[in-house]
């Protein structure tokens, strides 16, 4: 049995010199992250308002009038939230 476990020990610790999982730094992946925090929050602002603006305006009968401006405030929403989302990655990275 003792020497079972020692053979499996071997055979797994040379399993991981072979093929060693592969790994990216953190950083790499914490950007990555951010960056589709910040495209999403983008989107979803702007999709949002053109959806808001676009169910107003027909329901008030001012078919583009709503429409552009609610879709001009999303990106001014989502523009804000990727300023915030690039302060806190910067703050984050200075505490590092």
């Amino acid at each position: 049995m003792a020497k079972s476990k020692s053979l499996g020990d071997r055979i797994s610790r040379l399993q991981k010199e072979i093929d060693p999982p592969e790994q990216q730094p953190d950083h790499v992946v914490s950007q990555a992250s951010y960056a589709w925090r910040m495209v999403i929050e983008l989107v979803v602002g702007v999709g949002m308002g053109f959806i808001l603006g676009y169910g107003l305006d027909i329901l008030f009968g001012t078919k583009p009038l709503i429409m552009i401006v609610l879709t001009l405030l999303g990106f001014a929403a989502g523009i804000n939230l990727m300023l915030k989302t690039a302060k806190e990655m910067t703050t984050k990275d200075e505490n590092s």
